[in-house]
């Protein structure tokens, strides 16, 4: 995990303007820092953060090999396939750092070829001082992030998170849209003699559930075709597998949910065949009761990782809450309720241990039909779509929470569910036999390790909690405390006038208004283009705010007896 940072054409005081906003990505790597000119781009810098995963030695960036020193190299990410991809074609690497392979495949393969040969998650950045080109893409599900400035008059900015670039928006006079770099895409850039830049190409060369264009981790051909059930452990094994490439310790986020247990539980496993000299660390977090708390405990006992239990109070919400929308750079309401104990949880593990990359459940939900308004889909294909829908913006929600609660404390984050061969395995499967069954969501993926003994059968069975539910006591939800903090804030009078003040994604409640208001005072006048809309449930009536706990059939607190969900 790291930051990456570059700025092309700004006349304005450049150098005041790096010195402005580098430094505000240090919290995605702290251990090293490095910017870079040089002059055959006239006001072109690069700049990065570091955090050391994989080859302490020779990682830094940005990346330059002897054989091509026209090429400069940004790149957050990590690339499973590296060593396939050079025995393929047989490139010479320099470095164990498996980002190398970038440059070798632009060299060799063309602009082209590059993001789209990717078995991994990434955001680069890569400069062509020869033939004055500059190539900037994303993985698939915008696992790592990144943000584009750019202006009319070819001002060009990227940067991991937008805080490092909203101070020089107010640099550029003319014309010009911050925004998320788009997940699937790559853009292709000529750099002008003025160090301003024109936009050559853009190509969406990948989408959610598209067959991969890589050589895939494991053989297609190795797959039963009758065997659903197997095939699904094979390829999820295999994506945990795959992401264990570290030189850092490695341990698991734990809510004693459905996801999260089954990567702890395949984690446990893969690290013991693999012989690494330390025990997996697991992380859970609630209040004094917390069935997340209880849940969380019976899995680390079961697997035998070494569990840490994190317990929050109201006083700590309160504390964090501002500090968290800076973090996060949205104001949607239920993405930021979730990252509440991610955000402590993670402030926990940096102070506390020695552990730098957690692997966690994300995107089991979008993938596999985990909300629990699936149920009230219409039919397989609305749920297909929905879940399509979900997986492609799963980078301004989910994906967004468990990245910058994560890296807000340097750590890395890997999130196996979201591995380009599974997904597309999984979203190719019958429509029907994805969705929900006898009012079980994930049914399909539970039943592919029923039987296992990899998890206790209550717990993988367990019903879905809404998150405030999950992690607060039984005598108060996080939904009831974050009320109280924001009522003392925000007035009736406030809320009534929130439509004139902000007509896009218009608060309705004390909360949102709340939430809004720390954004416009750190990210004025982006939230259409951070947050294009507000993430709710869809296909339930009268429901107006996101949370689980409001639609009807959600089982919260009912015993789950197996495989059966009763309602209250």
């Amino acid at each position: 995990m790291c930051g990456i940072w570059a700025l092309f054409g700004l006349d304005d005081q450049p150098f005041i303007c790096m010195c402005k906003n580098f430094e505000k990505l240090v919290h995605r790597g702290p251990e090293a820092f490095r910017i870079e000119f040089d002059k055959a781009v006239k006001n072109g810098f690069l700049g990065f953060h570091r955090l050391a995963i994989v080859d302490n030695l020779h990682g830094m960036q940005p990346m330059r090999l002897y054989k091509y020193p026209h090429l400069f190299l940004l790149c957050n990410g990590e690339i499973y396939n590296h060593k396939e991809i050079g025995q393929k074609y047989g490139f010479q690497y320099n470095t164990e750092c498996d980002v190398e392979v970038l440059i070798h495949l632009y060299a060799n393969n063309g602009a082209q070829n590059v993001a789209k040969m990717l078995d991994g998650v990434f955001a680069f950045l890569l400069m062509d001082i020869k033939n004055k080109k500059i190539l900037i893409g994303r993985d698939p599900y915008g696992v790592r992030p990144l943000f584009r400035l750019k202006s009319d008059d070819g001002q060009l900015a990227v940067c991991s998170e937008s805080k490092g670039l909203i101070e020089i928006t107010k640099q550029i006079s003319s014309k010009w849209i911050l925004e998320p770099f788009q997940p699937g895409y790559y853009e292709e850039y000529e750099i002008l003699d003025n160090g301003r830049t024109k936009l050559l190409t853009k190509v969406n060369y990948s989408k959610p559930g598209d067959k991969p264009n890589f050589q895939v981790y494991t053989p297609w051909n190795a797959l039963n075709n009758t065997d659903v059930h197997g095939n699904i452990r094979t390829l999820l094994s295999a994506a945990v597998n795959k992401r264990l490439m570290s030189d850092r310790k490695i341990g698991c986020l734990l809510s004693g949910g459905l996801d999260s247990s089954l990567i702890a539980a395949l984690l446990v496993k893969y690290a013991k065949e693999k012989k690494l000299p330390y025990k997996i660390q697991s992380f859970a977090i609630g209040m004094s009761d917390s069935p997340d708390s209880i849940a969380a405990r019976q899995v680390a006992d079961f697997i035998g990782t070494e569990h840490h239990e994190i317990t929050f109070s109201e006083e700590d919400v309160t504390e964090i809450l501002d500090k968290l929308i800076y973090q996060l750079e949205t104001f949607d309401i239920t993405t930021i309720r979730a990252s509440i104990g991610m955000y402590l949880i993670s402030r926990y593990i940096k102070h506390n241990t020695e552990t730098t990359v957690i692997f966690s459940g994300e995107g089991a939900d979008e993938l596999a039909q985990g909300y629990i308004y699936f149920r009230d889909a219409p039919n397989a294909i609305e749920a297909h779509d929905e879940s399509i829908r979900l997986l492609k913006d799963i980078y301004l929600y989910d994906g967004l929470r468990a990245d910058r609660t994560t890296s807000a404390f340097s750590l890395e984050l890997r999130v196996p569910f979201l591995d380009l061969q599974f997904t597309n395995y999984y979203l190719s499967l019958d429509a029907a036999s994805r969705q929900p069954q006898g009012g079980i969501e994930k049914h399909l993926l539970r039943s592919a390790f029923d039987g296992t003994n990899l998890l206790p059968s209550n717990i993988l069975w367990r019903h879905k909690e809404a998150f405030s539910d999950g992690v607060t006591s039984a005598k108060k939800s996080l939904f009831q405390i974050i009320h109280e903090i924001v009522d003392n804030h925000i007035s009736n009078k406030d809320l009534d006038n929130a439509h004139l003040k902000y007509p896009h994604c218009t608060p309705k409640t004390k909360e949102a208004l709340y939430y809004r208001t720390v954004f416009e005072k750190y990210y004025g006048g982006q939230a259409e283009s951070f947050t294009p809309y507000f993430w709710m449930p869809r296909w339930v009536k009268g429901v107006c705010d996101p949370s689980a706990r409001f639609i009807s059939h959600y089982a919260a607190g009912v015993e789950n007896d197996n495989k059966e969900i009763k309602k209250k």
